[in-house]
């Protein structure tokens, strides 16, 4: 099963990812992951990417392409993968049709924007042990403070709302073309394009999602 997972900052695809690399027993491959991992390898392409990293620019379509490539020819991507945060674009998208790259299923996790700036602006972190917390769905004991030490909680630059818009800006305009594109995949390709509310139980999203990917 080769799966992509699209959706907006917040919506819940780490966990979802997670929930679906166990039941169909896969790897999750993140661009990022593979990056530092060719890097540190000292590979051909991780030479290059790590040069234009150096410099301060963002690495090409092209060495992350041929990054993919090579992490999907490894043993543990033969039953499949499930991409984490690629591909971004149309053009990374059309290149790993261009490849022979085919994506068995493409799903989408739906969540309105205002409930994802709600989600994301209420959490709060206790940063020295990491426990994290919500103002609506998982509040402290005692408003702003640690259940355990009692210690202020904070907010994650990444979690306040200034960012989360500024970010879901970001997602709406380069990453939201590619549900029109796999749509249309989906009607020539052997791709399964699949919605799904991603504004309710974890749980009740994971059984769906592979009840529908298993038929």
């Amino acid at each position: 099963m080769r799966i992509i997972l699209l959706g907006p900052p917040g919506a819940g695809k780490g966990t979802q990812a997670q929930n679906l690399t166990k039941a169909f027993n896969i790897p999750q491959i993140s661009t990022g992951d593979m990056l530092r991992a060719a890097i540190k390898a000292g590979t051909d392409l991780g030479l290059k990417a790590k040069a234009v990293m150096d410099k301060g620019q963002l690495v090409s379509d092209d060495i992350i392409l041929g990054l993919v490539k090579e992490r999907i020819a490894q043993d543990d991507c033969k039953n499949g993968f499930l991409f984490d945060g690629f591909p971004r674009t149309i053009p990374q998208a059309q290149a790993l049709v261009d490849n022979g790259i085919v994506i068995d299923a493409v799903v989408e996790l739906q969540v309105p924007d205002e409930k994802i700036v709600k989600r994301m602006s209420g959490r709060r972190v206790h940063l020295a042990s990491g426990r994290t917390y919500h103002i609506v769905y998982n509040p402290p004991k005692v408003e702003g403070k640690d259940d355990v030490t009692g210690e202020p909680l904070v907010i994650r630059p990444d979690d306040e709302e200034s960012t989360v818009r500024s970010r879901l800006e970001v997602y709406h305009a380069q990453t939201e073309p590619l549900v029109a594109f796999y749509k249309d995949l989906s009607k020539t390709a052997p791709t399964k394009y699949v919605a799904v509310d991603g504004n309710r139980d974890v749980q009740v999203i994971s059984d769906e999602i592979i009840s529908t990917l298993k038929n």
